[in-house]
């Protein structure tokens, strides 16, 4: 169940409705595409073959194919972060410094959690998404991400071109997706 933390006030909005309302008012999407298709050994297996990405990406080819057309991505891949990765705590360092990015950051949950803060209006707030949940931060929106308490997530990750995914954190200071 997706749900929205504004850090000052300590705010909360739930539910899927009134999450996506919220944040497409921010060119924020925000879709619930489900996992119930998916066998469960592809679900909770973090340690993925090459063929059972592509099983999962396959089982999500009509959403990922209206996504594509409606916004122009071209490539797609999976990314699972948990505690068999390694240097786990150095790549998230990375990954929760505040950035932007040329391209849309576009994630879908496939299992596990994780939160992504994104300033809006000024103001942090905190979008918690979980297995089953599409979120798109468009392109140039400063946010970072954190693994929540479960330590774990995997996501298929969209693209327009993996060039456009590098990390600014400012002017001077970039990070590719495979530093």
């Amino acid at each position: 169940m997706p749900k929205i933390v504004f850090r000052d006030t300590g705010k909360i909005i739930e539910g899927v409705e009134a999450v996506k309302e919220f944040l497409e008012k921010y060119g924020i999407t925000y879709e619930r595409w489900g996992v119930e298709r998916l066998p469960e050994n592809l679900r909770k297996n973090y340690d993925l073959s090459k063929e059972e990405q592509e099983a999962i990406i396959q089982a999500y080819k009509e959403e990922l194919d209206r996504l594509k057309k409606e916004k122009g991505y071209i490539t797609e891949d999976i990314v699972v972060l948990s505690e068999k990765t390694p240097n786990l705590d150095d790549l998230m360092a990375k990954f929760k410094r505040e950035h932007h990015h040329t391209d849309d950051e576009v994630r879908f949950v496939v299992d596990g959690s994780g939160v992504f803060p994104v300033k809006i209006d000024g103001q942090i707030v905190e979008i918690h998404v979980g297995a089953g949940d599409l979120i798109v931060v468009p392109a140039g929106a400063r946010h970072w991400f954190e693994l929540d308490e479960n330590k774990k997530i995997k996501c298929i990750r969209v693209f327009k071109t993996p060039a456009g995914w590098e990390a600014i954190y400012n002017e001077n200071e970039k990070a590719t997706m495979n530093d």
